[in-house]
């Protein structure tokens, strides 16, 4: 009896009821000190001010503060180093970070077993790696701004946001700029990425062995890359905006039984959407524009279903190099075109007539760059007439057997299409760093 009430007694003493608030001053070692001192539960209060020196918060605390208070490691390691579950920062600037991009230094870094934390609404700027949820289950990841570094060479920065073996984090609204990678995911699964504004990197959101994981409601502007999904199951990619990326819109790389549905790209000066060795993926209602390429399909992505999306004024809508016949219209009902001259006489939506998007010709300048010089030759125009008029001299490849009449639309917030405009032209201007330009699969 004696035992369980002294228990009582320290569970009591532990617990939320009896937690203080503490006025933590600004100086060097100061917040090391008041970490130290504190009970579980108890809420740090930072002023304006300059706190110098990495910390460990290895007990459930929260610590708040403003914009003005400013946590600055001094080029050491990780700023603020969280081990003990349960943990909440909020509010105030973490800076200075050390520069070993091996060692995942980073402005917070958060360890397996400190399950829990919620982070949110800080400003971390100026470090390798922003945030690193590093095992730690169930973090929340909210409302963030991260400005990373802008160094020469991209492939030497860090990430926005790195997860690494952390199911079920939920990384919402946070504002990403600069550095290698905005959101990279890595061996990681059954978490929601939502809703993150991601500008000026590499790939807006990369995905290693990932599985059971939302990506929805993201922004990526003028990257190098979108969306890339690699090695990765059952990911859903749903209503993102991909405005002006350089490589590609899109990336389904050996990912398997995707849900990719309701995206916009536009304006990609290569492709809005790359699929490599992707299987069983359900590719529906989205919207690809105005990019060199609609959508590259190859190395024998098989058993993918394309319908209701939208193609729109590419300068090739599809490029499949295989002999395969591919039907990309579902229960009745395709894609649209833009480049499709169809009528619908009966008024269901739906052409009476199906579309090829490639032919032998097609083929033959992919393979044989050279014989573009014959485009315009009587010869080439023979073949084209022939297989139009002859379907069985074709030699396999996309047909939509029910093409649709009209488009749907995906609308994007003003403030976004401010970030398009800025980002307009500039991979035309040469305005970048090719540290990849030919290898963006690298990580």
């Amino acid at each position: 009896m004696i035992r369980l009430s002294v228990l009582l007694t320290g569970l009591l003493l532990a617990s939320p009821l009896t937690a203080a608030e503490r006025a933590v001053v600004p100086g060097t070692g100061s917040l090391g000190a008041a970490i130290a001192g504190a009970a579980p539960g108890d809420v740090l209060k930072l002023t304006d001010g300059a706190y110098r020196g990495s910390v460990i918060v290895d007990r459930p605390l929260t610590i708040l503060g403003p914009r003005g208070a400013v946590v600055d490691g001094e080029g050491q390691g990780s700023v603020m180093t969280v081990s003990a579950p349960d943990v909440t920062l909020t509010g105030f600037t973490v800076i200075g970070s050390g520069r070993v991009n091996q060692d995942l230094d980073s402005g917070v870094k958060i360890l397996q077993g400190a399950d829990r934390a919620h982070i949110k609404k800080l400003l971390v700027t100026g470090n390798m790696h922003g945030i690193d949820v590093h095992g730690g289950r169930n973090a929340t990841v909210v409302q963030n701004q991260i400005v990373g570094t802008n160094s020469p060479r991209m492939n030497e920065r860090g990430n926005g946001i790195y997860v690494w073996n952390s199911p079920g984090t939920l990384l919402e609204g946070n504002s990403i700029r600069y550095g290698r990678d905005g959101i990279f995911s890595n061996a990681s699964s059954d978490s929601v990425y939502r809703g993150n504004i991601m500008r000026d990197l590499r790939f807006a959101v990369h995905f290693m062995y990932t599985r059971n994981t939302e990506v929805s409601g993201n922004v990526s502007v003028g990257n190098h890359l979108g969306f890339a999904i690699m090695f990765s199951n059952r990911a859903k990619i749903l209503n993102n905006l991909s405005l002006g990326d350089r490589e590609h819109g899109l990336m389904l790389n050996y990912a398997n039984n995707a849900d990719v549905t309701g995206n916009l790209v536009r304006g990609g000066t290569k492709k809005c959407f790359f699929i490599y060795n992707a299987h069983k993926n359900l590719i529906w209602d989205n919207r690809f524009e105005t990019c060199g390429i609609g959508i590259h399909f190859t190395a024998g992505s098989e058993k993918n279903v394309l319908t209701g999306n939208a193609f729109i004024a590419n300068r090739e809508q599809v490029k499949y190099i295989g002999t395969r016949n591919m039907e990309w219209s579902h229960e009745g009902r395709g894609n649209f075109w833009s480049d499709h001259p169809a009528f619908d006489l009966n008024g269901d939506g739906i052409a009476d007539s199906f579309y090829r998007p490639n032919d032998l010709m097609d083929q033959i300048l992919w393979s044989q760059p050279a014989a573009s010089l014959l485009i315009g030759s009587p010869a080439v125009q023979l073949v084209r007439w022939s297989q139009r008029d002859f379907p069985a001299t074709l030699p396999g490849g996309v047909r939509d057997s029910a093409p649709l009449m009209r488009p749907l639309t995906i609308s994007v917030p003003p403030e976004i299409l401010g970030y398009e405009a800025e980002a307009a032209g500039r991979w035309a201007e040469g305005n970048y760093d090719d540290t990849d330009a030919d290898n963006l699969s690298a990580h």
